[in-house]
């Protein structure tokens, strides 16, 4: 459900917590979200730990998180932060894009990645993408996952996180590995439910329990195990390599 709306009073502003080392990072962060009316940054931390206990304070929608940070880092913090209940929706912010950091980010369960040079009406964007719910990347970043997905990789690697892919997915029925494969390809509800010829609410009971049966907290997650499980070339995540064909 969108973050901003409140089925009884309406829209309503989105709670922000920046997280960064760099006290000018937070003071600019804020300056620009601030002066956003549907937005409102309600707390800062310097460090993981800090940011751990402010949002447990606070109780915020979204959380910018920057990924490298002395002690507890962005990445553990992230982790941490979700694994806990109703947690905040995170979009991480940071001066570097490598392959790992981007990667880890999403893997970590952060539904955006945006580089700190980005211009500011953009991270506003990516701020409310990732409050009402979907992925945010910059340009870069989004290359990045594609090259990381289509890159050669040596077979034993290659298998060996096919296989472990495809065990996590084989609690699924049928129905739920066919909506998994849909928010892979990156479809939303209302096409899912199109190409699949079921109701949007069936769609989101499915992604319900996509969520809870691979222990993942968003649809970012999910699209990376399928293409972790090599969902192009087998039909079914039970299937083997020797099976697909």
């Amino acid at each position: 459900m969108d973050s901003r709306h409140d089925p009884v009073s309406g829209p309503r502003t989105v709670r922000i917590v920046i997280v960064d080392d760099e006290q000018l990072v937070r003071m600019a962060l804020r300056l620009v979200i601030d002066g956003e009316p549907d937005l409102t940054v309600v707390a800062e931390a310097a460090d993981g730990d800090t940011a751990l206990a402010v949002v447990d304070e606070q109780r915020p929608d979204v959380v910018l998180m920057d990924v490298r940070m002395p002690g507890r880092d962005g990445l553990d913090t992230t982790r941490e932060l979700l694994a806990r209940p109703a947690p905040p929706r995170v979009l991480m912010l940071t001066t570097f894009d490598s392959d790992d950091l981007v990667l880890g980010a999403l893997r970590a369960g952060a539904l955006g990645f945006v580089l700190k040079d980005t211009p500011p009406p953009r991270i506003l964007d990516a701020v409310r993408t990732v409050a009402d719910g979907h992925p945010a990347l910059s340009p870069a970043a989004t290359a990045r996952v594609i090259a990381a997905a289509t890159a050669p990789d040596s077979a034993h690697s290659r298998d060996r996180t096919r296989e472990a892919a495809r065990e996590r997915l084989s609690v699924l029925t049928e129905r739920e590995w066919e909506t998994a494969r849909a928010v892979a390809d990156g479809l939303g509800n209302p096409e899912i439910a199109e190409r699949l010829r079921i109701t949007v609410a069936t769609v989101k009971a499915h992604t319900g329990s996509l969520f809870a049966k691979l222990g993942v907290e968003n649809r970012v997650q999910i699209a990376l195990l399928v293409r972790d499980a090599g969902h192009s070339t087998c039909r079914r995540a039970t299937d083997r390599p020797s099976d697909a064909g």
